[in-house]
């Protein structure tokens, strides 16, 4: 049996259910294949090396300890071999991060590390460090009547009139107990994302089901001395070296992709969309001050 989903624009068929992905109508002929294989330990002749992961051609391998191979085929298939003791339900959370973002650089796509949401035809990306705060924060903007785009993957493509696009990536917030509770979303939680952690899968009310134009970009930060609180626009060459920092998996990106292209991409991508860095408190109880003043910064720069 075949599970089928649509993440980041693309239909995928899978041979196991995706924790956190939600199902969709199966695809005639899907985008991407997701299927459970024998998978070598490296790829002969390998391009390039790393701790964990080998390149060569069109094919990427990556190994997760105690858990799974990876391979992954030209931006058309992720092949995964389990290791003794793990489970498909385990492979999940690889095959919706790391997989399916090297997956997206091999098709072409510009891939940031962040949430998006949407309102009024127009999605802002939250980017930052693992740990940052994005979905938190995307959580609470959907509280305030935003549709969520994506989490954790934000890949992006040029739209009709040149202007990037985020297509609906089709999968759950991924929220921390203490966010789920900030923000009382205590009926939306689901299963925990993985055992023994007490991070779980949320249903936000409103989902984007259209690619949605990008506007802008938030860039989180701690607002530690000598920082502080606010918004402030980045010039256009820090915001490219922004945006080279926020890929999703900055250092393989580079690795599969041709320096001069990767500029390029990222120089037409500013053309179209604002970068800022938004320092805040690390703060739970001061995230609502956090959503106002994005919220009143949004207003300004949207008009």
């Amino acid at each position: 049996m075949a599970y089928s989903y649509r993440i980041s624009g693309l239909t995928v068929a899978c041979d196991f259910p995706l924790a956190g992905a939600v199902a969709t109508e199966p695809a005639v002929t899907p985008d991407v294949r997701v299927r459970l294989a024998d998978v070598p330990q490296t790829l002969e002749g390998g391009a390039a090396l790393g701790p964990n992961w080998d390149m060569f051609g069109e094919d990427f391998l990556l190994r997760a300890p105690r858990l799974a191979r990876f391979l992954i085929r030209g931006g058309r298939e992720i092949v995964i071999a389990l290791e003794d003791g793990a489970t498909a339900r385990d492979a999940s959370a690889y095959v919706l991060g790391t997989a399916f973002g090297i997956l997206l650089h091999q098709r072409g796509a510009l891939v940031l590390h962040g949430a998006a949401v949407a309102r009024g035809g127009e999605a802002i990306a939250i980017c930052g460090h693992s740990g940052a705060g994005k979905s938190t924060l995307a959580a609470a903007l959907c509280r305030r009547g935003w549709a969520l785009v994506t989490d954790d993957l934000c890949a992006l493509s040029p739209g009709d009139d040149g202007r990037p696009v985020i297509r609906p990536d089709g999968r759950q917030l991924k929220l921390w107990q203490e966010a789920v509770e900030a923000l009382d979303l205590g009926e939306q939680r689901g299963e925990a994302v993985l055992a023994r952690f007490e991070k779980y899968f949320v249903a936000p009310a409103e989902v984007a089901t259209e690619a949605t134009p990008l506007r802008a970009i938030y860039v989180l930060r701690e607002s530690r001395p000598p920082l502080t609180d606010g918004i402030e626009p980045l010039p256009l060459p820090d915001a490219m070296h922004m945006l080279d920092r926020e890929a999703y998996r900055p250092g393989l990106r580079l690795k599969m992709g041709v320096r001069p292209e990767l500029v390029a991409q990222s120089a037409g991508m500013l053309a179209h969309v604002r970068m800022f860095e938004l320092t805040r408190p690390r703060d739970l109880a001061r995230l609502p001050e956090t959503v106002e003043a994005l919220l009143a910064h949004w207003e300004l720069a949207a008009a």
